[in-house]
């Protein structure tokens, strides 16, 4: 736990000296330890090292060694650990399919400014660009860490997230998908939650079923109780202690439940 405070107040001084406070606004808690903080004190030291003319990283590898040591510590998921968090899984997803697609890049920089201000997303995007080079993430590690200290809502709006930068292209790759997928399973998502945020962007003849968790036999009354039952689970507020900016990416996923539960409704003629 040592390890990881240095680390933590290590990030934290060259946060400052870059002018990251800005963005971060110290809203950073258990994302500056375990496996996440390496990641994110490579990719810092790596600006840092650029600005300063030097080439050294910030992390020697063992560091990186102890701080996955992490102990499970008893944190708020705050608005800044959802970023970095953000950040560190969409860089997985944009190299899933061997190739950096600019349009994804652009999604993930459009979405930062419409939830965080253009200002904000810049320092974010080049944090992004410097994950992104990094060979090797473990996605297993990171995304147990996510699991542990991140509530299910929170995780929910992540994989919705991975799935808007994946489609930022037009389609969804099968090795895009596989790498989703396998995220959701380590994140404890289970299997019809992942479907049902997967259907909202795979427009087929059952998509509004599989968004409600439901089948195409499903009686009216069955129906108005999955309505019920994806609406409260999706609803903004479950992600309100993040801020408005992911308040707001939330609203998309509770209108697309709105919307398919209209569809069955004209289908069924109830």
């Amino acid at each position: 736990m040592r390890k990881i405070l240095c680390v933590g107040l290590t990030l934290n001084i060259i946060f400052t000296y870059m002018g990251f406070s800005k963005w971060i606004g110290g809203a950073l808690g258990w994302s500056l330890g375990g496996p996440i903080g390496a990641i994110i004190g490579v990719a810092v030291g790596s600006m840092f090292d650029a600005a300063s003319g030097r080439e050294k990283g910030l992390f020697t590898d063992e560091h990186e060694t102890q701080n996955r040591n992490y102990r499970r510590t008893v944190y708020n998921t705050r608005s800044g650990d959802f970023e970095v968090s953000l950040l560190v899984l969409a860089s997985i997803v944009i190299k899933a399919d061997g190739k950096q697609d600019q349009r994804e890049l652009d999604y993930v920089r459009q979405q930062f400014v419409g939830m965080y201000g253009k200002e904000r997303a810049n320092h974010a995007f080049r944090l992004f660009k410097n994950i992104a080079k990094q060979k090797h993430i473990s996605t297993r590690e990171v995304c147990l860490q996510i699991r542990q200290m991140m509530d299910h809502p929170a995780r929910l709006q992540l994989i919705h997230f991975l799935f808007g930068i994946a489609k930022a292209d037009g389609l969804v790759t099968a090795d895009e998908e596989q790498q989703i997928n396998i995220m959701a399973g380590y994140l404890g998502i289970n299997a019809l939650d992942y479907e049902s945020i997967k259907a909202m962007f795979y427009k087929n003849s059952d998509h509004a079923y599989k968004v409600l968790e439901i089948d195409t036999s499903a009686t009216v009354e069955e129906i108005k109780k999955a309505y019920r039952k994806m609406a409260k689970k999706y609803h903004p507020d479950k992600v309100g202690h993040l801020g408005e900016a992911h308040k707001k990416g939330a609203e998309d996923k509770f209108m697309q439940v709105q919307e398919a539960y209209e569809q069955i409704q004209k289908e069924k003629g109830f």
